[in-house]
């Protein structure tokens, strides 16, 4: 009897093989049928678990399926075609493409989650885990939990908790829907507060359950809202701060108004595109245009600088009216001969392939890259400007000469040459700050134009000369421009802004950081 029981199980065994084998052949004529026994067939291949119906299912969702006039299945293989169901090289002459209807392809999306879901490949198993939530059937909890079982990758295993229950959703057991609304309740995205809104109208007697769910996704979606708003607020606080740096030196320490402060910003962008061309045709230096462009436009804008500050500016120190109008001019006439030498139209400079894309921050926060790059890139200026000013003789010098001009030339500081570099060293600022700004705007001759007015606004209201208050200026000033323009629109934000920094030199004329010296004495 023992030898009896042992046999039949070894039948068993050997029978399963076939049994999945008669499946797959079985459901296989059915591809070349009509659009309803396609989509049938479709169906019962995702549920055989076959591996060799992922390349048949696949090739068909990508249209490339063939079928002969007899009905016979072909599928591309190199340079020619397969028998699906034998595997050997096969004739497709006469043969056409397998078509589809809208059910077929809802279908195919299910059984190629189905099928793929099981995959070694990751980013296969992630791709099927959102068809599968796309799908929608219950036919796939079972699928769902047995994966779960053995999935170790976290942004997968949280994928496949979001297609398992919205499966659970549209089944009939009770337990395994609540199970699902709390799961999707915890997950805090659009997609899942959708499933639960249609859910609510077909299950009134879980409204209660529901409605909890629902409310968490809409407070997590606020957080989330008020997260990405704070950064795209820093992010426009760090292109406030890369502009104003420059004018913070300029303008704060030597008590100069450029206004051709914004046409060195465009002449760094103008040198990030020179140094890009130049780059284009040598493939091996093609990714690092960007980095090369830092110290091309820094020393391309400060050479502009000295020569502004040694040729026009020296004369009109104390004249602040002459000098306004006279930096005007020479901004206009700037724009004037990029204009004639590149043209009118914008130029263009592409990110490399580190900055393209989008990044997503835990709590499902979504950041563009170039963005994130140049808040850092902001924070990296910064820190070298303080480290110049502070830590090297040039520095020294500039800091002696705000404090007293007299003293310092008394002590053997020229103080003419130290007016050239501080106008110089500023103005190089001002071409890095236009190699940030060509990754997210036109590089045009009107680039600068734009930037020039909140230059000024972040250095009055941070305080004139102080680099921990065009810091903080810029950033209070980026954030609180995203906060508004949602509720007032762009340009009201602005305008809300400018009347509140007015309102604010009222009661604090020498901004949030005063500075003492020269610069705060005039």
């Amino acid at each position: 009897m023992e030898k009896l029981i042992a046999g039949l199980l070894l039948l068993l065994v050997l029978a399963l093989p076939a049994r999945a084998q008669d499946a797959f052949t079985t459901a296989l004529p059915g591809l070349a049928g009509g659009f309803s026994e396609a989509a049938a067939a479709v169906e019962q291949l995702g549920a055989s678990a076959d591996p060799r119906a992922l390349p048949v299912l696949r090739a068909m969702a990508e249209g490339r399926l063939q079928k002969t006039p007899e009905g016979a299945l072909r599928v591309p293989q190199g340079d020619g075609f397969v028998d699906p169901a034998t595997g050997q090289p096969a004739d497709a002459a006469g043969a056409e493409t397998v078509r589809l209807n809208n059910r077929v392809r809802q279908a195919l999306r299910g059984a190629l989650g189905q099928l793929q879901i099981i995959s070694p490949d990751a980013g296969e198993r992630l791709a099927a885990a959102e068809g599968v939530f796309r799908s929608r059937s219950a036919a796939n909890v079972p699928l769902l939990e047995a994966a779960l079982a053995k999935e170790t990758v976290p942004r997968i295993r949280e994928q496949m908790e979001l297609a398992l229950a919205a499966s659970q959703l549209v089944g009939t057991e009770a337990e395994g829907k609540r199970s699902a609304i709390a799961r999707l309740g915890s997950a805090g995205t659009t997609e899942a507060r959708a499933l639960l809104i249609e859910a609510r109208i077909a299950n009134p007697d879980m409204a209660t359950a529901i409605d909890v769910s629902l409310a968490a996704i809409e407070q997590t979606l606020a957080i989330r809202r008020a997260a990405e708003t704070l950064f795209q607020g820093l992010s426009l606080g760090s292109v406030l701060l890369l502009a104003a740096l420059g004018l913070a030196v300029t303008f704060g320490v030597m008590g100069v108004i450029n206004m051709a402060h914004g046409e060195f910003v465009m002449l760094g962008a103008y040198a990030t595109f020179m140094v890009q061309e130049a780059c284009r045709g040598i493939p091996w230096l093609a990714p690092w245009s960007l980095p090369l462009a830092v110290p091309a436009a820094f020393l391309l804008a400060a050479a502009a600088g000295a020569i502004l500050e040694r040729g026009l500016i020296r004369h009109l120190y104390g004249r602040p009216l002459e000098t306004l109008l006279m930096t005007f001019g020479v901004g206009m006439i700037l724009q004037q001969a990029v204009r004639s030498i590149f043209g009118a139209q914008n130029r263009e400079v592409t990110s490399p392939a580190w900055m393209q894309g989008t990044m997503m921050l835990p709590g499902g926060i979504a950041v563009t890259q170039n963005r994130m790059w140049i808040i850092v890139f902001g924070i990296a200026v910064l820190l070298l400007v303080i480290a110049a000013i502070r830590y090297t003789r040039f520095g020294l010098e500039m800091r002696a000469v705000v404090q007293n001009r007299r003293i310092a030339a008394t002590m053997g500081i020229r103080t003419g040459r130290v007016d050239a570099l501080t106008f110089a060293f500023g103005s190089g600022i001002a071409g890095m700050a236009g190699v940030a700004l060509s990754q997210i705007d036109n590089v045009s001759p009107n680039l600068g134009t734009g930037y020039i007015i909140d230059s000024f606004m972040v250095v009055v209201f941070g305080g004139v000369g102080s680099l921990a208050g065009t810091l903080v200026g810029a950033l209070t000033l980026g954030v609180v421009n995203k906060v508004l323009e949602p509720y007032a629109g762009a340009v009201l934000a602005k305008v809300f802004v400018l009347v509140a920094i007015m309102l604010f030199i009222q009661r604090r004329p020498r901004g949030l950081f005063a500075l003492k010296g020269r610069a705060a004495e005039s």
